[in-house]
């Protein structure tokens, strides 16, 4: 009888989410899988145990031995005041807790994906974190108080911070943050945790015009690798944008070095370190200065101290059909175990797909190719163990492993699914492929193609469904065929949806994203209303009844649809729309970005001319709008600093004194993606109910 060797490996998945209706918050849970592997086979999986409510945890993150986690809490004590600790678990118990609000060493800890970063030490002594650099005490010029004694004025350097004289007149001192989503963050430091002793120290040495995030420790402790962000002259908005100005650094602990490792001419994301600790992987963007592009994968070897470029931008799709690399973030663990090769998630035209690296060589090769599934996401790699999310329109995602075979048989990874999830019964979905028309090409870039998401419900009899149409915000972003709520909704209640990845979107090559600037308005309105009228023409659905939902530059292009094709849209539902490029230019967190999708260059020194603003008012939508007939419903967030809720209020006044049907809904404590649980159920039902009655009033006529 035959011994079967057999390997377990015990699985956390920490991160979930789901929204809760009671609540109307967001939920996060963990869930553990029992894996038996037969070398590098996966046998079989199973769960273990029931999922786990993880109240207050804001980041957490195992220790490279799986020995210990670390865990940023938030907790809000009896009086009501919010308290960030920093806990220690070893596999039986807590270890340590530490009260970084009373320590009082630093502002509140970033726990968001563009700084925020959790990091154990190689050595698993120490814990890198990031958090606001403490302010200076304030007070009122007529706050009365007792005076400092001449013993207080001459303390030490240790009682600095206790005898710190607060500074008077700068209580309401204006302390300028990093824009959307990322409020009162300012000044992010470095900040170590010594586990034995619980001391904290913050790395000095950093240079002053970066601000440090995305941070990980340098090969064998000796310092700490950072991406920092310029910003000077002011912090432009850094959320959803890839493109800001930064470089990649090294610091070492006692703050006397500071090296630049990068070259700092483009934008830098995700430092990545090789399991050997002889490399460093990041992305780069390139010369285009749109919010987001398609990134180059470059590489720093510690041993020879040079750079060199892995992947290089794709302008056009190569033969093989290989797009670029559209990653916002590189998985935190992203490596095989040979060090040489990468694995990363991206969006390759309307799919996201998994692709591996060749570090050496640079070869590229995708992991996906040909699968029924949608979209892939790398969540982890562990000893060549890869857990993945894979999803599609009509399906919510699913939790898989496989293990990454040696270098050249890649292809022959086979997947176990961790829970299995099916379809949502009658939905169905197709990519469209679109090619514009002649005179509709760009001249510069006459080659483009687009595509265009089609989800499709199970038709009752014979007669035709309503349509509604979707095109994308960004403008550079795009919609992958992945699992999202709000499509699968409405097609659950007899919609079909068209989600439109126009000329422009990110996954389809950088000339695609270099064709839209200058154009805005023009050629991504024309690509939207080619998608729709062709999907027309194929008689699957009810033509006199097209509905339309737009956000942000989505918002921007529905109301140019409704304007420019007066009648042919029944209703439009808009979130946080742009509506003036000339009023919008001087109250966004990204003013580049206006100018720069206008077709115009951006200097933080430079007022626009005269003849700037009349360019950038001809192209918004505010202008054309007295040919609206379509009813209008606008949902706006009122901390919104990506599109100002002023916006979507000129065009709900515009449409009013017009006598065009308008109803605007405000949501006081959200942002530019009115992602809270309770506005989302909010924002359906109103869309719902106002297409419904859109569609009611046109059989009625």
């Amino acid at each position: 009888m035959s011994r079967i060797d057999w390997r377990l490996c015990l699985i956390s998945v920490s991160e979930w989410s789901q929204r809760d209706l009671e609540r109307a918050e967001w939920v996060k849970f963990s869930r553990e899988y029992v894996v038996f592997c037969d070398g590098n086979s996966v046998v079989h999986t199973c769960p273990l145990g029931k999922c786990t409510e993880l109240r207050g945890v804001l980041l957490n993150r195992n220790s490279p031995s799986g020995t210990s986690k670390a865990v940023l809490r938030g907790h809000t004590n009896n009086k009501g005041e919010e308290q960030q600790y920093l806990e220690i678990w070893s596999k039986t118990s807590k270890e340590r807790s530490i009260n970084l609000t009373a320590l009082d060493k630093h502002g509140k800890v970033y726990e968001d994906d563009q700084f925020g970063c959790l990091a154990w030490s190689h050595s698993e002594t120490h814990v890198l974190y990031i958090a606001e650099k403490k302010r200076p005490k304030v007070e009122s010029f007529f706050q009365t108080k007792p005076e400092f004694n001449d013993e207080e004025d001459n303390c030490d350097s240790s009682k600095a911070e206790i005898c710190q004289k607060p500074v008077q007149g700068n209580q309401f001192l204006y302390w300028e943050d990093w824009g959307e989503s990322l409020l009162n963050k300012n000044t992010p430091v470095l900040c170590v945790l010594d586990i034995a002793s619980g001391n904290i120290f913050i790395l000095q040495g950093i240079p002053e015009h970066v601000s440090p995030g995305q941070a990980i420790w340098a090969p064998e402790d000796t310092g700490i690798i950072f991406v920092g962000w310029w910003h000077v002259p002011w912090r432009l908005g850094l959320k959803y944008c890839t493109n800001r100005k930064s470089a990649l650094y090294f610091v070492d602990l006692m703050g006397t070095e500071c090296l630049q490792i990068s070259s700092g001419a483009n934008s830098i994301r995700s430092p990545r370190l090789s399991p050997d600790q002889c490399h460093v992987i990041y992305q780069e963007g390139g010369d285009v200065r749109t919010h987001h592009q398609c990134h180059s994968l470059s590489m720093y070897s510690f041993d020879k101290k040079v750079r060199s470029t892995v992947v290089k931008i794709v302008d056009y799709p190569t033969v093989d059909g290989f797009t670029g690399i559209y990653c916002s973030e590189l998985a935190l663990s992203c490596w095989a175990s040979d060090s040489k090769r990468v694995v990363i998630d991206t969006a390759q035209r309307s799919r996201k797909e998994l692709i591996i690296v060749n570090s050496a060589t640079g070869d590229v090769m995708s992991l996906t190719t040909g699968s029924e599934a949608g979209s892939w996401a790398l969540l982890d790699i562990h000893q060549d163990l890869m857990m993945v999310s894979c999803s599609s329109p009509n399906c919510p995602p699913a939790l898989k492993v496989g293990f990454l075979p040696a270098a050249g048989q890649e292809q022959g990874i086979t997947w176990v699914a961790l829970d299995e999830v099916e379809p949502l019964p009658g939905i169905d979905w197709k990519i469209l492929t679109f090619t514009p028309p002649f005179e509709q090409a760009n001249p510069k870039f006459p080659a483009l193609q687009f595509e265009s998401i089609f989800l499709i419900p199970e038709q009752k009899k014979e007669i035709k469904p309503p349509l509604v149409v979707i095109p994308h915000g960004g403008p550079n972003s795009i919609f992958v065929a992945n699992w999202m709520l709000l499509p699968a909704a409405l097609c659950r209640l007899g919609y079909t949806v068209l989600l439109v990845n126009y000329r422009g979107s990110s996954g389809f090559g950088q000339d695609s994203i270099r064709s839209l600037p200058g154009n805005i308005g023009s050629q991504d309105v024309k690509d939207v209303q080619y998608a729709v009228e062709s999907v027309l023409k194929e008689g699957c659905v009810d033509s006199d009844k097209v509905l339309l939902i737009g956000g942000s530059h989505g918002g921007f292009i529905g109301c140019h649809l409704i304007s420019k094709y007066p009648g042919f849209y029944k209703a439009f539902a808009t979130r946080n729309p742009v509506i003036n490029l000339v009023s919008k230019l001087g109250t966004t967190d990204i003013p580049d970005h206006t100018m720069v999708q206008a077709g115009f260059d951006f200097s933080p020194d430079q007022l626009p001319t005269p003849s700037v603003l009349t360019a950038l008012l001809s192209k918004s939508p505010i202008t054309s709008v007295s040919q609206v007939k379509t009813s209008v419903l606008i949902m706006l967030g009122e901390k919104d600093k990506r599109v100002p809720p002023t916006q979507g209020l000129e065009l709900y006044r515009a449409l009013r004194a017009r006598h065009v049907p308008v109803r605007l809904l405000w949501y006081p404590d959200d942002y530019h993606s009115l992602s809270k649980v309770g506005t989302e159920a909010d924002m359906f039902m109103n869309i719902a109910l106002w297409f419904a009655f859109a569609l009611d009033i046109t059989k009625a006529v």
